[in-house]
């Protein structure tokens, strides 16, 4: 349940009155005199006979006024400690002051009151000064312990409006990383003869991490994988954008497609683009690597661009695995970035990999990475299913982390190549 107002302490009750003593006294003359001396400090008194009559005027409305005790320890009945226990726990977390009249100076009777309860002790026969220097101290004890009480008053109210808050942010992080999900084309896809899968897994609620693909031409399909730089709710609107550049759901916003509908720029033009639209576009420092890639449905001819992302991968079908690119510059970061084209072949059974860093840059509970050596060997010995090849991928990935959380966001796409049919 969410942290709410009602979650938290009361506010504090009115103020506790310090100026209230209530004198027990079993005798009349002790009980006058005290009674006189304390009204004369200015303090109101209550005064009782007996234990049992001071817990019934506690006990009713002339107790809340009460905010010292003045008891004597030695009472027919009811003794000064066992009132003091039994005050303790009529009062509950209320807090007054307790001072003991004793004539018993050892140690073990003043360790028998303190643990009874109470707070002071003043030896008979009374020095009327020193009784008031206890009071004086008491009232202080009691304005404090007031204090405290609307400073923690004020923290609870504090921390309950910060867990509110922090609800509702969770709450539209939820949804945004829902929403984030929807920018992702679906998980699995058959183009012509090749099937394609991809997996996100962002290492907070939202990420900056982006794959899928889109129709180029009856005879093209292009594969993308985007890493935009930091984490957050700020990476995470990026990706959003691009999700859109890159769409074929609205082709004619695809970053991808000529505006007077003449066709499909190369991998490295579409960069080149992308590069001018951040750095003119969007006031802002945040940048992103990406590999860009067409893969003919027939021939299996490769041709992508990599700005600045890991180096793509490709399975053959005997099992080698090849690591392919030769590397270029992120994409918003410098003006006038030179990108390349960079070409490949597929055969029949071999899958081209792309990732983000989140994959290589994995760490381990020692601080090791598990590097592009580590992913090639993995790669190498994966299923030749998609989906199989991803979750040993993952599992891959979660053994060597073990109980080292993921710090980065990780995404693949893969694609499978069988040559389309004519």
């Amino acid at each position: 349940m969410d942290a709410t107002q009602t979650d938290i302490l009361p506010p504090p009750t009115t103020r506790v009155a310090t100026n209230c003593v209530l004198v027990v006294d079993d005798s009349a003359a002790q009980r006058q005199l005290l009674s006189a001396v304390l009204t004369r400090f200015g303090l109101e008194v209550i005064a009782a006979a007996t234990a049992e009559d001071a817990l019934e005027i506690c006990a009713g409305e002339a107790g809340a006024r009460i905010g010292i005790v003045v008891s004597d320890w030695q009472m027919p009945g009811m003794d000064g400690p066992d009132f003091c226990r039994a005050f303790r726990a009529l009062r509950g977390e209320s807090f007054a002051y307790f001072i003991l009249l004793t004539s018993q100076t050892d140690r073990t009777s003043k360790t028998e009151g303190l643990k009874a309860g109470a707070d002071d002790f003043v030896m008979r026969p009374v020095d009327m000064s020193e009784l008031r220097a206890r009071i004086d101290t008491g009232r202080r004890i009691l304005d404090m312990h007031e204090v405290l009480l609307h400073r923690n008053y004020e923290v609870q109210t504090a921390l309950g409006d910060l867990q509110a808050l922090q609800a509702a942010i969770n709450r539209d992080l939820a949804e945004a990383r829902s929403l984030q999900q929807a920018f992702l084309p679906p998980r699995r896809y058959r183009a012509g003869g090749c099937d394609i899968a991809l997996r996100l897994v962002t290492c907070d609620q939202i990420g900056g991490d982006l794959v899928g693909y889109f129709r180029v031409s009856q005879d093209e399909i292009a594969i993308y994988s985007v890493d935009v730089s930091g984490h957050g709710i700020a990476s995470a609107l990026l990706t959003g954008r691009l999700a859109e550049l890159f769409s074929d759901r609205v082709p004619y916003r695809n970053v991808a497609f000529a505006t007077d509908g003449s066709g499909a720029h190369s991998p490295e033009q579409v960069m080149t683009r992308l590069n001018e639209f951040m750095l003119q576009e969007l006031s802002s420092d945040i940048y992103f690597t990406a590999v860009l890639a067409y893969v003919n449905l027939h021939t299996g001819a490769l041709r992508f661009c990599q700005a600045g992302h890991p180096h793509p991968m490709i399975r053959r079908a005997h099992g080698a695995v090849e690591r392919i690119g030769s590397g270029g510059p992120p994409v918003g970061l410098l003006p006038g970035a030179h990108f390349e084209v960079c070409t490949a072949t597929l055969q029949p059974n071999d899958v081209f990999l792309a990732y983000s860093d989140g994959l290589t840059e994995c760490v381990d509970t020692w601080g090791d990475m598990f590097e592009e050596e580590g992913l090639m060997e993995l790669f190498a010995r994966v299923p030749s299913d998609l989906e199989g090849a991803i979750g040993c991928i993952e599992e891959g990935l979660s053994n060597h982390a073990g109980i080292q959380r993921f710090d980065d966001d990780m995404s693949m796409i893969l694609l499978k190549f069988e040559p389309m049919a004519p």
